[in-house]
């Protein structure tokens, strides 16, 4: 079947069993070599090509609600709802969203991104269906990875107590992005290796059934032996005592077992899970056998061969950076322990995990419990490091309010993918956590230039005593530079000056030094001398410097690869404002007041003007001509 040619999943209503075997196939194939090009999370959708089939057969998109958790496995659901012919954007500026976008398609009623969602919001979906007295279905999709979120769990608790007609897809590939953990996890498996649920209940209701119903002791016994029968023999147990009807293990590969079930679950009044299991990257030998996360999210790949297309060499990921200067800490600091949600792999700790595998703890998709556990090892003078992404520390804000800062706990927060991060959109990118961090009480916040200051700022944050700190780095590869054979302490809320200059200065860190420096060589040929500083403490800022330049009377722009309202522009200004300087000329170049969207980084910079343009435009801007030197 030629997917570009689907406009409307109907198409899938009236196929035969073996019409449905081959759209699989061309499904699969169509993945396979439209994401070698582009990209995209191809091991979560070749494992759901049959399940998301199923779906579209069994229910009406979009009357019936299918909302997809964490989102990256709805490539399918995108080919069958008419947007195959846009797929070789995928993931590309102003193309195809790889996650579901709900001005993309009418198809796609939530969007995700982070997981752990799904539930909550189909609940609110049931709760407005019925106080509308609409009659349709409401089905979320989650992993087996996104279940152990403790939102998750919130709402299947809540579901069950309502008693709402919600079908939960439970997808079971013992994957989120790598290998899952924790006692649920290890529930699911026990459920995996059970076989037919409902099979077992039936012969176990007959088995109890030849239990007389006598008086006395031997009726009491006869009971328990019935309750201690349910709960070692039927799984399901868990979701049933949670209000849940549970029908599984179903096989997410066979389409006749899919559609079963599928069925009786959409005709079953209440809540309902469907625990399917599938195979990530099923389909496909590269992804199929791959137990890391290496066929999650890919670039470009050979297909023959699996083998990725990248530049041929290329300095360390920032991740490897930062994660082997820790490793080099841990040595000598038994006190070290790393902590991180499920990010193992994304945050390059594998090699400390190998040789501290007493020391890595990952808490799998548990963002909350993982900065409050870090909280927990600081009051009992361990040093955690609590490797996680920005866009993902959001969803532990409160813990690191309450938890952390407040208790003025030594806890290091190592925070990756800060910035833009480009493909992932706009539920990955990493800015906002200067703005949300910084009015944070006893928060430290700074960013390196390079892998030397990186390798410095780890050292540092590993013997400071004074509460929370975090290092912000970017996704991508660092720069290269050669580091220094020993890595010393950074004086907290020291700036450096890279360029001096007595014309205007410029605030910067991180990404966005590179900026400010070509920028102030094009002011130098204009005739203005421009002043570049590493500004790579956010906070606390270095205030004597900041004295001396606003008593120097000259203009101030402050660049950074953060949300403008609130991060360290604001600071700057907040200070200027503080101590009297209001004759002072400063202006801040930051990311725009809404969401950015994906594409390429430097896509993106070019979107939000962080050129060197403008830059140069701005400093020019506001200083007059007269007193430009000649």
């Amino acid at each position: 079947m030629d997917l570009n040619n689907i406009n409307d999943p109907s198409v899938v209503k009236n196929l035969s069993a073996e019409e449905m075997l081959d759209l699989a196939q061309d499904v699969r194939d169509f993945l396979i070599n439209n994401l070698s090009t582009t990209g995209g999370h191809l091991g979560a959708n070749l494992g759901v090509v049959e399940l998301t089939l199923a779906l579209h057969r069994t229910f009406d998109s979009p009357k019936d609600r299918l909302l997809f958790d964490v989102g990256h496995q709805s490539y399918i659901h995108k080919i069958l709802t008419g947007r195959g012919p846009a797929f070789d954007t995928l993931r590309q500026y102003q193309g195809l969203c790889g996650f579901p976008k709900r001005n993309e398609s009418e198809h796609d009623v939530w969007e995700t991104g982070h997981s752990s969602t799904s539930l909550s919001a189909a609940m609110g979906m049931a709760i407005a269906r019925d106080l509308k007295k609409e009659d349709h279905s409401v089905v979320p999709i989650i992993g087996d990875g996104a279940l152990t979120g403790g939102m998750a769990l919130e709402a299947l608790n809540h579901i069950g107590h309502e008693k709402k007609n919600v079908t939960v897809i439970l997808n079971d590939n013992e994957m989120s992005i790598a290998k899952n953990v924790g006692a649920l996890h290890g529930a699911l498996g026990r459920m995996r290796s059970a076989g037919k649920y409902n099979r077992v209940k039936d012969d176990l209701e007959w088995i109890l059934k030849k239990i007389p119903a006598i008086g006395g002791r031997v009726a009491s016994t006869a009971e328990r032996l019935k309750d201690s029968m349910k709960y070692f023999v039927v799984p399901g147990m868990f979701f049933e005592e949670l209000g849940f009807t549970y029908y599984g293990p179903v096989d997410g590969h066979d389409f006749e077992d899919l559609q079963e079930n599928l069925e009786y679950a959409k005709k079953t009044e209440g809540p309902v899970i469907v625990h399917v299991m599938t195979q990530k990257g099923k389909g496909y030998h590269p992804a199929e056998s791959d137990v890391t996360d290496k066929w999650h999210g890919v670039g470009p790949y050979k297909i023959d061969s699996g083998e990725k297309i990248k530049p041929a060499s290329a300095p360390p990921a920032w991740s490897s950076v930062i994660s082997e200067a820790l490793r080099e800490e841990a040595r000598k600091d038994d006190r070290i322990v790393a902590v991180t949600p499920a990010m193992v792999l994304g945050s390059k700790l594998e090699k400390f995990g190998a040789e501290f595998p007493d020391r890595l703890y990952d808490v799998g998709i548990a963002e909350q419990h993982a900065t409050t556990m870090s909280a927990g090892l600081a009051t009992q003078g361990m040093k955690p490091f609590l490797a996680i992404y920005s866009t993902f520390l959001q969803r532990g804000y409160d813990q690191v309010i309450h938890d952390v800062a407040r208790q003025k706990l030594n806890v290091i927060f190592g925070i990756d993918r800060a910035g833009l991060v480009g493909a992932d959109g706009e539920t990955h990118q990493g800015v906002f956590d200067i703005a949300f961090l910084r009015a944070v009480p006893n928060m430290t916040i700074m960013m390196p230039k390079d892998e030397n200051e990186a390798r410095h700022m780890v050292h540092t944050a590993c013997q400071y005593e004074g509460g929370p700190i975090a290092i912000r780095y970017p996704r991508g590869n660092a720069l290269g530079v050669e580091v220094d054979d020993q890595a010393k302490e950074l004086e907290i809320g020291s700036w450096e000056v890279l360029k001096p200059g007595k014309d205007a200065v410029i605030l910067t860190f991180g990404t966005t030094i590179p900026l400010a420096l070509e920028a102030a060589e094009t002011l130098n040929s204009q005739g203005v001398d421009a002043e570049v500083v590493n500004a790579r403490f956010m906070k606390p800022m270095d205030e004597k410097m900041l004295h001396s330049i606003f008593e120097r009377q000259i203009p101030v722009v402050t660049l950074e690869e953060a949300v403008v309202q609130g991060s360290f522009g604001s600071a700057v200004l907040e200070f200027q404002s503080d101590h009297g300087y209001y004759d002072r000329e400063v202006k801040r170049i930051g990311l725009p007041d809404r969401f950015v969207e994906h594409g390429s980084v430097k896509d993106l910079w070019k979107e939000v003007d962080f050129t060197n343009e403008n830059v140069v435009k701005t400093v020019q801007n506001l200083i007059p001509k007269s007193e430009k030197r000649a």
